[in-house]
């Protein structure tokens, strides 16, 4: 028995697995794989048209917004963003609360001015910044709703006027929000919603057309709409994934359904923690992600210890990410209660061990 607590690529459904392996070898009695079909034939027609569909229905999109599926992860908007909404002489604002906003600001500094209107740098990204405030003159406010390395969350939406953008790469589609607060989402599929290789970006289209540089077509979010981002060839399979990833959350019961599953997950690993002196969570507790969960241990050279019994009982994917150390197991939608239980007993017994 594997269970797998990677950070992305991660864990899938297994029935989406079985699926596409199916696929694979014949795509719907068609006698081609699924690796093989055209991108403008009928066939991927239906599946990018049901995963756009399903997307919307889950997420309970307005016709303001549309769906693309495009080449390139979250790192690709870090520029596209900026490039499409920010004149030079203007000011975007940007929350900087881990590793990818980070680099997200870095990016957009290419294209315009950046407001960096809050930091939680000085404590290692531990926590949210609160408090702050957006500036009105601003184009729009950029942030990290789900911070995967550092293991922080956002868990409302900040109160502004100003148009919103959002990296939700690790927590797209695991809990209910109003989605059509956003001007821009996007979302590397890798975590929640499918494989590695395909970016979904939601826009509403009134926030584009406005910079004064001319883009490549390939960068322009205006040429992707009118293409139904078939602009060029897509990464048919990843998309594939996706929309047979899509199809599985809304037969689950949708975002409301997955998030009581999501609770119940981070609920337990969290007790958990915080009843076992011998762990310790690294993340003030109001901003304690339910997808990322960072620890460490109070004693350092039990760690590797602990992994090594990890790793004997087929836990894979919970050491920390090398630029925090100590543990990150990931909760993502596809995770079975099971594996969190499985985690937490281990975690019992070896703190029994060591008492």
């Amino acid at each position: 028995m594997v269970y797998n607590f990677n950070a992305g690529p991660s864990i899938l459904p297994k029935e989406v697995f079985e699926q596409a392996s199916r696929a694979v070898l014949e795509y719907n009695g068609t006698g081609l794989s699924i690796l093989e079909i055209g991108h403008r034939t009928a066939l991927f027609q239906e599946v990018i048209d049901e995963a756009m569909a399903t997307t919307r229905e889950l997420m309970k999109l307005d016709s303001d917004h549309e769906i693309l599926f495009l080449h390139g992860g979250a790192s690709t908007q870090f520029f596209q963003v900026p490039m499409n909404l920010l004149n030079e002489s203007e000011t975007a604002a940007y929350l900087d609360c881990g590793t990818w906003g980070k680099k997200a600001i870095k990016e957009a500094k290419l294209y315009g001015k950046i407001d960096v209107v809050a930091s939680s740098k000085d404590k290692n990204y531990t926590y949210i910044p609160k408090g702050y405030t957006v500036p009105k003159e601003a184009v729009y406010f950029h942030y990290t709703t789900n911070n995967t390395i550092e293991g922080t969350q956002m868990h409302a939406i900040p109160d502004t006027s100003i148009p919103l953008v959002a990296d939700m790469s690790s927590d797209i589609l695991s809990r209910v929000m109003d989605f059509n607060r956003f001007a821009l989402i996007y979302a590397g599929a890798q975590k929640n919603i499918g494989a590695a290789g395909v970016n979904m970006v939601i826009v509403r289209k009134d926030i584009l057309g406005r910079v004064n540089r001319s883009l490549p077509s390939m960068m322009d979010f205006r040429e992707h709409i009118a293409a139904g981002s078939l602009l060029n060839t897509p990464p048919v399979f990843a998309i594939y994934v996706c929309m047979l990833t899509l199809r599985w959350l809304k037969q689950l019961g949708g975002v409301a359904a997955i998030e009581a599953i999501n609770d119940r997950k981070a609920a337990l690993l969290y007790d958990t923690l915080d009843h076992l002196p011998i762990f310790r969570p690294t993340v003030a507790k109001e901003d304690r992600s339910k997808m990322n969960v960072v620890f460490v241990m109070e004693d350092e050279a039990l760690e590797k210890e602990f992994l090594a019994e990890c790793k004997a009982n087929g836990m894979v994917g919970v050491k920390g990410h090398r630029s925090v150390g100590g543990f990150r197991v990931s909760l993502y939608n596809a995770l079975p209660l099971a594996s969190v239980q499985a985690l937490t007993e281990l975690m019992n017994e070896f703190a029994l061990k060591k008492a």
